[in-house]
């Protein structure tokens, strides 16, 4: 186990926080598939190879937006402790095996919306339970869309009827074939059931409400409770798609980047979201997802928003289990 060190001027128990909020990103199953390698000159971000969803994710593809959704909350914990950071993205020698490597570039006076948008860290939480049949007022819409702007990407609203049935065909298409791959629905289980002292995974209390055929959105099973006679899902939910402006592994880090300061920014407007990732998934549905939305845009994720009652936090690996030995050439 690597001992932690201090870096980029920051104390270890400084240098703790920062790799805890980092933590706190969302990612598919709540496998948390990141480690960090931190020096005195720099924190490397890398991909942790033993958490990898080949099934769900053979192309590693969201495993590198769950890793961009860290690298965001690394860069607002360091803007808290003062410290400009210098990203480098996909470094290549100079860092193997890294997808980023942060470095000090300078003091920095967090503004009001970066501390807000820290805050929003340890509060942001991934809300699979129904939403209440409340519409999301349209400046929250755009303050959503200027959050991945900043970000560099797009959050494409499904604001039509025709948008709508057709992104809903995706889902449902794309549910159907992961429902039928063997190897999807053991991954789906690994992490899911009752899993005592996990820290990972999604527990019962997170899962959300078991999925019903009247649901007019498909959801995965979590292994949630049973729902309450008469209770459905919310017929229409703000949905949105966030894409990246080109394919690839440097386009997903930056998606993934813009993903989290999209949800801590609903987080910070009191809104909850969760994901419909089944067509992104599925290469053949995201092309046709791709297509619909005219080619050029290249779509990252599904993101569900509304307004719901809390939900407890998932559980998180200790940052002891993150780290990389300073000479580890492995990630």
């Amino acid at each position: 186990m690597a001992e932690l060190p201090g870096a980029l001027g920051l104390a270890p128990e400084q240098v703790h926080q920062v790799l805890e909020a980092a933590s706190l990103a969302p990612s598919v199953h709540n496998a948390q598939p990141w480690r960090f390698r931190v020096l005195p000159d720099r924190i490397e971000l890398h991909p942790d190879p033993h958490r990898r969803l080949p099934a769900t994710d053979p192309e590693d593809r969201e495993l590198r937006l769950s890793c961009g959704a860290a690298l965001f909350n690394l860069r607002m914990a360091l803007q808290g402790m003062g410290v400009r950071p210098l990203v480098s993205m996909l470094p290549g020698q100079t860092a193997p095996g890294a997808l980023a490597v942060v470095r000090r570039g300078g003091t920095i006076v967090p503004n009001a919306e970066q501390l807000a948008l820290l805050r929003a860290i340890p509060r942001r939480r991934t809300n699979r339970k129904p939403f209440h049949e409340a519409p999301v007022d349209p400046r929250q819409r755009h303050a959503l869309v200027r959050a991945a702007e900043l970000e560099r990407s797009w959050l494409h609203v499904i604001s039509t009827p025709e948008e709508r049935a057709q992104l809903k065909k995706f889902v449902h298409e794309a549910h159907e074939i992961q429902l039928h791959d063997q190897d999807v629905q053991a991954e789906l289980a690994s992490f899911t059931g009752h899993r005592p002292h996990a820290s990972d995974g999604i527990p019962s209390a997170s899962a959300g409400v078991r999925p019903a055929l009247q649901d007019e959105w498909v959801f995965r099973d979590f292994q949630g409770p049973e729902r309450l006679p008469g209770k459905d899902y919310e017929s229409d939910p703000l949905v949105v798609v966030l894409c990246s402006f080109y394919d690839g592994p440097l386009g997903e880090l930056q998606a993934g980047q813009a993903m989290q300061r999209v949800l801590l920014a609903a987080t910070v407007r009191g809104l909850s979201a969760s994901f419909l990732s089944q067509p992104v998934e599925v290469q053949r549905v995201r092309e046709q997802l791709r297509r619909s939305l005219g080619g050029m845009l290249v779509p990252q994720t599904v993101l569900r928003l509304g307004y719901s009652t809390p939900v407890p936090p998932t559980p998180r690996r200790p940052v002891s289990e993150l780290l990389l030995e300073p000479n580890d050439c492995r990630s």
